[in-house]
């Protein structure tokens, strides 16, 4: 994986993950739509921010969740290289086979391995997490109501002071985007938090965006070859109908002729 450098800020660990009661809550008003470069019959996924996605996805989501429908290995669609995901897999330990006593051992992560929870059951995941377990990821920008549009909001939707008609709730935090706006979770986005290897400045806005593209691709990461093999039926399409008026020109064109 490209180097890049990520900065831990005290405390804010266990607070980045996207807890269950935030996403099963919404406002009943709409988020904003955002221009995405996927949507539409002829959308595509960009690399660079499905690459950036990842990295947003190593340091801040893995940290609580998972995605049990996706292994290294498909990170090969988001453009990494063999060695890429071989490195990117090794530095996440698995549960091994266990050692001569009994005991359970851990190895180094393979390919072929899926991107798991860190925690080894919902139960525990729910126990150090407030009682809710984080919930996996593969299918979140599909399954959650608002789509890509929500999370984006949601991500970049915390206030910083809060409007000072908001409640005061020890250890709550204001956001514009969950059930009445207020949520036990702290931003887990920060202006520069992750330095992107190609130089994007990591704004919370741009880390919001490629996070969403990637759990977007996530859900749904054969986009791409399908809307290409659609524009190619459609060139083809479009070629034979050109054809076809062509050769009725001519017919007509010799009928009028006799």
């Amino acid at each position: 994986m490209p180097t890049h450098i990520y900065r831990p800020v005290a405390g804010l660990l266990i607070a980045l993950s996207l807890s269950g009661a935030a996403l099963a809550s919404e406002p009943d008003k709409a988020p904003p739509h955002q221009a995405w470069g996927f949507e539409g019959p002829l959308g595509q996924y960009d690399q660079n921010s499905l690459q950036r996605g990842f990295i947003v996805f190593q340091h801040v989501c893995s940290t609580c969740h998972g995605m049990r429908n996706l292994t290294y290995a498909d990170l090969a669609g988001i453009g990494l290289t063999q060695q890429q995901i071989a490195e990117t897999a090794k530095i996440k330990p698995q549960p091994g086979a266990p050692d001569a006593a009994g005991q359970p051992t851990m190895r180094p992560g393979l390919p072929d391995d899926h991107l798991n929870s860190p925690f080894p059951n919902d139960a525990a995941a729910a126990a150090m997490m407030g009682g809710i377990a984080p919930p996996d990821q593969s299918r979140l920008a599909i399954t959650h109501p608002g789509g890509p549009d929500w999370l984006y909001a949601f991500l970049t939707g915390y206030r910083m002071p809060p409007p000072a008609d908001a409640p005061v709730v020890p250890g709550k935090f204001y956001n514009d985007w969950v059930a009445g706006h207020m949520i036990g979770m702290p931003p887990p986005l920060m202006n520069g938090m992750i330095q992107y290897p190609d130089g994007t400045p990591a704004t919370v806005e741009q880390q919001a965006r490629d996070i969403t593209t990637f759990l977007v691709w996530a859900s749904d990461p054969h986009r791409n070859e399908r809307h290409s093999i659609g524009k190619a039926v459609m060139a083809y399409l479009i070629v034979l109908l050109a054809l076809a008026i062509a050769w009725k020109r001519k017919i007509w064109k010799r009928l009028k002729t006799q």
